[in-house]
């Protein structure tokens, strides 16, 4: 028997390494085949790319130029035409498969969304997106929305960037979106003052109070006469902050305008000049039109008198009843971004010029866009069809004086606060704003 075996066992080794070597020459050449004699396919779903070629994505995004126009489309959809060129990139190299690059004309058809110059959303409405009904359409009626207006206000105004600081602070040179231009947009040449200011201020926030709340409801009270008779007081004195402009007084108008004040935002020719009339335990926050200015908070917060400042277009205030622990400097990057960004307003070279400074309200609105939650406004919405109305709710001054503004774009302050409005990024307590001519 074992004599048997032994042939069959030498003959299975003998055979064993011929089939190894047979089945390793038939796949190489299996693989050879495959691998290297493919040709080369264009794929069905090829998109462009932002450089222009193409990639295996099912969609891409189209930029217009209809003001702002974006939208997308699937490649072969309606209203869609396509070209292969045969023109190689630069950056493709020679023994690789050459991109497709696709021309495409947008049909407006399948355009989605329409921006204006400004970079604002064309078609407005008060409805929140579905990523924002997500997070905020289930909270209780009356609950403060965490991050709502930041929220909003990027749905309708991409470029919108929520991080910016009320107040300057010894790390004001950092901010480089303001740093090279001069008063109003920016504070060059005032760097010196600003710190010597700023030694002796040595607060530059909120109160801890405010800080800590998790969620912050603002409101702007604005001065125009609209507010008269509306009894809003009790409402107003309900937001966390309380921002006033100038010196609208609030003593004896308290059942309109409330009686509480967090911050009054104002400039040497717009401070309350009788001191008696300054709110208790509210900051005073100054806003800076022109580099005189700053010299006249230096003399303020040093009790100093007022030799030595002139340039101004009306009486001053000669003092201001307040620490210098309660007192601040507005950052002017709310100026700057309302006047050229939001509003549209000319840019003279980065100069103050006709027509091209923003109201204080539209500035305060700014700043609160970047550090509240929810924000309101009441008492704005000058109606200029209306020239015999009261301008104020304090003050017997007729709307027609605004005409007369040299620095002010009215018409256009009010589309951007329309704009605003519309969408519901703030709340408007008088209706002033969107309120057609004459109501």
């Amino acid at each position: 028997m074992m004599s048997i075996m032994k042939p069959t066992r030498n003959l299975l080794f003998a055979l064993c390494p011929m089939l190894v070597l047979g089945f390793l020459y038939y796949s190489s050449g299996k693989l050879h085949l495959h691998v290297w004699g493919q040709k080369p396919h264009k794929d069905k779903e090829a998109t462009l790319s932002p450089a222009g070629n193409a990639y295996a994505e099912p969609e891409a995004e189209t930029v217009v130029s209809v003001g702002h126009v974006v939208g997308s489309a699937k490649q072969g959809s309606p209203g869609m035409s396509m070209a292969i060129t045969k023109q190689r990139p630069p950056s493709v190299s020679r023994d690789r498969p050459e991109p497709l690059t696709l021309l495409r004309n947008p049909d407006p058809a399948i355009q989605k969304k329409v921006f204006d110059k400004q970079g604002f959303l064309m078609k407005l409405d008060g409805k929140l997106p579905p990523e924002l009904e997500y997070k905020y359409g289930n909270l209780s009626e009356g609950a403060c929305k965490p991050g709502y207006v930041a929220a909003k206000m990027t749905a309708i105004y991409p470029k919108f960037v929520k991080p910016a600081s009320m107040f300057l602070d010894q790390n004001f040179k950092r901010l480089k979106n303001v740093n090279n231009y001069l008063p109003p947009f920016g504070f060059k040449t005032q760097e010196n003052i600003i710190e010597v200011i700023l030694s002796a201020t040595k607060d530059y926030g909120l109160s801890p109070e405010l800080n800590s709340l998790p969620c912050r409801r603002c409101v702007i009270v604005g001065n125009g006469g609209i507010l008269s008779n509306k009894s809003l007081g009790s409402r107003i004195d309900e937001y966390d902050i309380i921002v006033r402009l100038n010196e609208a007084p609030v003593s004896g108008f308290d059942k309109d305008v409330g009686s509480k004040t967090t911050m009054r935002i104002t400039y040497p020719e717009g401070a309350i000049q009788n001191p008696s009339r300054y709110e208790k335990d509210s900051l005073f926050v100054f806003s800076a039109f022109k580099p005189q200015d700053f010299r006249w908070l230096r003399q303020m917060i040093f009790k100093d008198n007022q030799r030595g400042v002139d340039g101004f277009w009306k009486s001053v205030a000669q003092q201001v009843p307040r620490e210098p622990s309660e007192m601040r400097i507005l950052n002017p990057f709310f100026i700057q971004e309302a006047s050229f960004r939001f509003i549209g307003l000319p840019h003279n070279n980065g100069l103050m010029g006709k027509g091209n400074i923003p109201t204080l309200g539209a500035v305060a609105i700014t700043m609160a866009l970047h550090n509240c939650d929810e924000v309101a406004v009441a008492g704005f919405g000058y109606d200029m069809s209306t020239p015999h109305a009261p301008l104020h709710y304090y003050e017997k001054v007729k709307m027609s004086a605004i005409k007369e503004s040299w620095t002010h774009n009215i018409s256009k302050e009010k589309e951007f606060l329309r704009k605003l409005v519309k969408a519901g990024v703030i709340t408007d307590l008088t209706n002033g704003i969107l309120a057609p001519p004459g109501v």
